[in-house]
């Protein structure tokens, strides 16, 4: 079993900043992407940035420039730091992964339960 865990929504004013944080546990052997999605009220989730195990990154055009994704590999750990703060950054952000496990079916995906970032002038 693997887990997904993560940390950091609250409440920020526009222009703020925010740093989320998602560590995966459990029966892990290797993760190979992991990525952010915001689902915003009315909206569809989106996808909003991901890193590869190599640590290329890519992001939604949306977010470029203001979002900033990390992970340390050593630690199975995943960060988002947002800038800038709008109030259409609103939603709640999963975290997604997927890899290799230690027990069969060796190949997971998995998603976290979600963090509240709620942007108010």
């Amino acid at each position: 079993q693997v887990h997904l865990v993560e940390s950091g929504g609250g409440l920020v004013q526009t222009g703020g900043s925010l740093r989320l944080s998602c560590a995966a546990s459990g029966t892990i052997l290797s993760i190979d992407s992991m990525a952010w999605y915001r689902h915003a009220v009315g909206k569809q989730r989106e996808w909003v940035a991901s890193i590869e195990s190599a640590y290329t990154t890519n992001y939604a055009d949306s977010v470029r420039g203001r979002f900033t994704i990390s992970r340390d590999n050593a630690k199975n750990t995943v960060h988002l730091r947002i800038f800038s703060l709008k109030e259409e950054d609103t939603g709640v952000y999963y975290c997604y992964a997927n890899g290799s496990g230690t027990v069969q079916p060796r190949y997971f995906e998995i998603w976290g339960q979600g963090t509240l970032v709620t942007v108010s002038s």
